[in-house]
């Protein structure tokens, strides 16, 4: 079990490395404040599933979590829903 929490810290510190560095700077804020929050919540299947996010271009992400552009049938809505929400929950704090 600890092995798998080693294995679980690590990937969670490549990850929340690319939601900071993707390359523009709305990206990085969005994804990484999201990363930072919620990352050492999830399970293995939920790091699969943004893992996947994560691979998308950031000029589409960002189209579709601004809500600019319909998400498409083979991209995870579920999270981009939660990606939105949370942006619109740090906005409102703001």
């Amino acid at each position: 079990m600890e092995q798998k929490t080693s294995k679980n810290n690590n990937r969670i510190k490549r990850m929340l490395y690319r939601c900071w560095h993707r390359g523009t700077q709305e990206m990085d804020l969005i994804l990484g404040h999201f990363a930072n929050a919620k990352l050492d919540g999830y399970n293995e299947a939920e790091l699969d599933r943004f893992e996947q996010l994560m691979d998308e271009q950031d000029t589409d992400l960002l189209k579709w979590i601004l809500g600019q552009e319909p998400v498409p049938d083979n991209i995870d809505a579920d999270f981009i829903k939660q990606l939105r929400d949370f942006q619109l929950m740090r906005n409102s704090k703001s």
